[in-house]
């Protein structure tokens, strides 16, 4: 038998308190309900209903095999929306909430081949740092760079971004080069605003030591590139993002101080506010991020936890 037609007849029967309401409801004959029914009734080997004259009840194995057929038909239902956005072509308008630095340079590496993919998907691109509030500023989706995600959002792991500490080789040869994480309490550091822990810095050492130093900013900024360009001048030391700093860096205008202690953990992250029914063009983006930003630290699956945004 057709087990899962034989749940949706079972299930419209009770939301319709009578066999001939779901017959009427799913254009059946009554006896074709009851039929069906019946045929459950005997494959499972339990009795789901009580009948009377007057009314139907549930009997307690009715009721329990009941709430798990909707939940399966339910999982049914999501499985085959995951398999029609595949093949069908989203589109509308898709508004989109990034961090900037980010936006500029990785962002915008892949969005050529995503238009090209989707023509007739539109895009709306929001690059600031700050963490914008989806529900109230109608964004479909934000990527955003953090340690964890606020609870009430719904995120997929993109895959892992690293911090860096560095300085210019001249401030460095005039200041001196710290050696230990308290060390940077007697430099000039260049910090960002949005940086989760503030002004406190973690790191921890290859024994498993964690150290939190708060630093005394010379220059609070809410953006990366900012900073980077005046740690390039001589005019501190820098936390930010590897993607951030690797050219300087390649460049030797930057040089990477502390690289044995380990920072924060950040990742990208994909951030809606639902996954039921999610909208096509919102599922096929992130599909699309997954693919060519995920690499082998790919993560797939909700993460919840409290919010430590780097940036939007």
């Amino acid at each position: 038998m057709d087990i899962t037609y034989a749940m949706r007849i079972l299930l419209q029967v009770v939301d319709s308190g009578s066999f001939a309401g779901a017959a009427e409801a799913l254009d059946l004959s009554n006896p074709a309900v009851t039929r069906q029914v019946a045929a459950l009734e005997r494959h499972l080997g339990a009795r789901l209903l009580n009948r009377t004259t007057r009314r139907l009840s549930l009997t307690d194995a009715g009721a329990e095999f009941c709430a798990r057929a909707r939940l399966i038909l339910e999982q049914i239902g999501e499985a085959e929306s995951v398999a029609a956005a595949r093949v069908a072509q989203p589109t509308g308008l898709l508004r989109i909430s990034a961090p900037l630095s980010f936006g500029v340079l990785r962002l915008s590496r892949i969005l050529p081949a995503f238009r090209a993919r989707y023509p007739d998907l539109r895009l709306d691109i929001d690059l600031s740092d700050r963490v914008v509030d989806l529900a109230n500023e109608g964004i479909d989706l934000a990527l955003r760079i953090a340690s964890a995600i606020d609870g009430n959002l719904i995120a997929r792991r993109i895959g892992p971004i690293s911090l860096v500490v560095c300085a210019a080789p001249g401030y460095l040869r005039q200041h001196g080069t710290p050696r230990a994480p308290g060390d940077l309490e007697r430099h000039a550091v260049l910090s960002y605003r949005y940086l989760w822990s503030g002004d406190e810095w973690s790191f921890t050492d290859p024994a498993g030591k964690v150290t939190r130093v708060r630093v005394r900013p010379a220059v609070h900024a809410t953006n990366g590139d900012l900073l980077c360009a005046l740690a390039e001048a001589d005019g501190g030391i820098v936390m930010q993002p590897s993607f951030i700093v690797e050219d300087a860096i390649r460049r030797g205008r930057l040089v990477p101080i502390l690289e044995e202690y380990r920072k924060t953990q950040m990742n990208l992250f994909a951030v809606y506010l639902t996954h039921q029914h999610l909208p096509i063009k919102v599922r096929v983006f992130i599909d699309y991020v997954l693919e060519t930003m995920g690499g082998s630290s790919r993560e797939q699956g909700r993460e919840r936890g409290t919010r430590a945004a780097v940036g939007d």
